[in-house]
């Protein structure tokens, strides 16, 4: 969890979301789209719960988490709020039914193998879970996800189980100070799910573009985002070396 030395206060929590919101509106206007058309998910990686609820009480409504053992240990404060929460990091299939007791969403479904436990553990407790798709939009061993020529097929796959629906493509764009040098994964989700609503798949919806963070975000949304998600520009720098929204190898959001 972020070290107490590094905490916003609320005011500046309060500050911070509202700046956010300002910039996605701003990019909005840029390129004609209407700014409700664009959600806004929390990263709250290493961010206690107290902070959260701060955001959530300014009107936060999507939150996302990384790790299983957070989830856990938010859920006490979180589960009384009014906010929805996502799984944003890779999901190992051991932590499958530790995850799915507190989230609406898993953004990170890259395998067929995980999409097979979800549907198992989901059949077993007689529930349907909204899924993303994860694609690795930048080529980059290190980042986990299909390939996006290869988005069709995990789409169709993931179709094929009837607890999962399918509702858009997630991806974290190349790592990189000049936002223009990440438009192009950014651009590359927005292709594939084109490509994968041309294709008509039964039972799957292209409606959500989950890209975009806190320094490249105006770019995510000129590509067609439909869910940014921010973790720095609203709670501050993480306290953990190697803790950022990217995440370090092995635990990206």
């Amino acid at each position: 969890m972020a070290g107490k030395d590094n905490m916003l206060t609320d005011a500046e929590i309060r500050a911070n979301l509202t700046a956010v919101q300002g910039r996605i509106a701003t990019a909005c206007e840029r390129v004609g789209r209407d700014p409700g058309d664009v959600g806004l998910l929390l990263a709250a990686k290493t961010v206690p719960a107290d902070r959260v609820a701060v955001a959530v009480a300014a009107g936060a409504r999507l939150i996302g988490e990384n790790r299983a053992q957070e989830l856990a240990e938010k859920d006490a404060v979180l589960s009384q709020l009014p906010c929805e929460r996502h799984f944003i990091g890779h999901l190992q299939t051991n932590k499958v039914n530790q995850v799915l007791r507190y989230v609406t969403c898993v953004q990170s479904v890259d395998r067929a193998e995980l999409a097979d436990r979800l549907q198992r553990r989901l059949e077993a407790i007689d529930a349907t879970l909204d899924v993303l798709l994860q694609v690795n939009t930048s080529g980059e061993s290190s980042k986990f996800g299909v390939a996006p020529h290869h988005a069709l097929s995990l789409a169709r796959d993931i179709a094929d189980r009837d607890r999962l629906r399918l509702r858009g493509l997630m991806t974290i764009g190349l790592p990189a100070s000049d936002p223009e040098l990440i438009r192009p994964s950014y651009r590359r989700l927005r292709e594939a799910a084109q490509e994968i609503r041309a294709a008509a798949v039964p039972g799957v919806t292209m409606d959500v573009l989950s890209m975009g963070m806190s320094a490249d975000l105006d770019v995510a949304v000129a590509e067609g985002a439909t869910m940014v998600r921010v973790g720095s520009a609203v709670f501050g720098a993480r306290s953990l070396p190697g803790d950022h929204e990217r995440g370090p190898v092995g635990d990206e959001p």
